[in-house]
């Protein structure tokens, strides 16, 4: 056994990041379902409260990639030894937080820590696993995101029965277990100590942070604020000797387009973890321990499915993966929009469709960007990839979420009759529209050229 270990690291590794992400992923979904409940408690705004969500994966986007980048000159151990540190300590700030500005706190530490991991998830299968079983191992990490998805809500609906929300907070403390493990098995291997565009790296989050407040809060001179932070960040990323994102990537056509696609599709399919519980609480009345066992089967279901997943990535193709992933949530979006104001067990049954087809959509994608990449450039350019996504995730909370506080008067969508229900129905139609744009993207970015997407 210990000679097959040692033969196979990355395998071993594999499992301790699945649970890692699993961990991660409890800590980042849980709170959307209290949402609605923090809102009130605090008498926010919706688009107020949110913030909650969006300083987090805004703080992870950024983080995702600083942490990539010093893993080019830092051991990778000590690099996740100090993120999950900080990840704890952020935890216990918000378990004893008394006053809204303490959980922003304690969510940004969370962020400050956690950030490590999607760049580990990235790093491990490029280092440890070849082109033609990389799909199995991104498979084994998106399991272990759909089992975090899957015990998220079980364990937030069964915290908030019995305590108090910020109790939440604590879940994060079990990352603890994985620190020996990862001090044990990854190696010691570092780059040539290449330096960070720290500057460029805060220019981007000024703009998106920025952004972020001139969508949920208004206002035309953060908005312009906005604008300049961006156009600096531009310059400063194309005229800095050690930029903190390279344009060179983006001069790769095929990488150009899926970096594209990534974001769109990652702020679409935040949509069903982010608006769900607050059409539930609006709509269907319900408390927040209902909203979370309402999101339990479409989680397990993508648990169950994650590693199936990765092999049919590997054996018919990311295309084949992509289409049905497609499939499977235009579907959830249709339903979505058209049955949005039943009862919360047919909710329950469409979701199940969305959130597989986002898993498998994750993968697919994942992997056919992979493969567009030179090997010298995958580190750079996945750390890239997951940090638009969850740049493109955080600004679609600030949009959904001032969107259902404006509300809407009419359906766009005849064939939806619920009361109170337009305002969701419209944007899952909206949505569903927009998929239908992206697919056209796909066929004509990877689909056309067979080498990539059967490779």
């Amino acid at each position: 056994m210990k000679a097959e270990i040692q033969k196979n690291p990355g395998d071993v590794l594999m499992r301790i990041l699945a649970f890692t992400l699993v961990i991660s992923s409890v800590s980042a979904m849980m709170f959307n379902i209290v949402l609605p409940q923090m809102s009130a408690e605090y008498q926010l705004s919706y688009s107020q409260a949110s913030w909650v969500t969006a300083i987090y994966m805004l703080i992870y986007a950024i983080g995702s990639v600083v942490y990539g980048r010093l893993a080019d000159s830092y051991k990778l151990k000590n690099l996740l030894t100090f993120g999950l540190c900080v990840f704890l300590l952020g935890s216990l700030v918000g378990l004893s937080a008394q006053a809204y500005w303490m959980v922003l706190v304690g969510r940004v530490m969370q962020a400050v820590g956690s950030s490590v991991i999607p760049a580990t998830a990235m790093i491990i299968p490029i280092r440890y696993f070849p082109p033609e079983t990389r799909g199995r191992a991104l498979g084994i990490s998106a399991t272990g995101l759909a089992i975090g998805n899957a015990i998220g809500p079980i364990l937030a609906a069964l915290i908030v029965s019995v305590v108090h929300w910020r109790w939440l907070f604590c879940i994060p403390l079990l990352v603890l277990f994985t620190l020996p493990f990862y001090r044990r098995y990854l190696d010691d291997q570092q780059g040539n100590g290449a330096r960070i565009d720290w500057l460029g790296g805060g220019l981007l989050a000024v703009a998106v942070a920025l952004l972020l407040l001139a969508v949920t809060m208004g206002g035309w001179g953060i908005a312009a604020g906005s604008l300049i932070a961006g156009i600096a960040f531009f310059l400063r990323v194309r005229f800095a000797e050690q930029p903190f994102v390279s344009l060179s990537l983006l001069k790769n056509k095929q990488y150009a387009l899926g970096l594209m696609m990534g974001m769109l599709l990652m702020g679409m399919g935040y949509s069903l973890p982010f608006l769900t519980p607050q059409l539930l609480a609006e709509v269907n009345h319900l408390e927040s321990g209902w909203i979370g066992l309402v999101m339990v089967p479409a989680a397990l279901t993508s648990a169950m499915l994650g590693r199936q997943a990765g092999r049919l990535a590997d054996t018919k193709g990311n295309a084949f993966l992509f289409y049905t992933a497609t499939v499977l949530i235009l579907v959830c979006f249709l339903l979505l929009s058209v049955f949005a104001g039943m009862p919360s067990g047919f909710i329950a049954g469409f979701l199940i469709f969305g959130t597989v087809g986002q898993l498998f959509m994750q993968i697919s994608l994942s992997n056919s960007i992979s493969r567009t990449l030179p090997r010298e450039q995958a580190g750079v350019g996945m750390g890239l990839f997951s940090m638009t996504g969850f740049l493109s995730a955080a600004v679609s909370t600030g949009i959904y979420s001032q969107v259902v506080d404006h509300g809407a008067d009419t359906h766009w969508n005849p064939l939806n009759l619920y009361d109170n229900s337009a305002i969701f129905s419209n944007l899952y139609l909206t949505l569903a529209f927009l998929l239908l744009m992206i697919l056209t993207m796909y066929r004509y970015s990877f689909h056309r050229k067979p080498s990539t997407s059967a490779s």
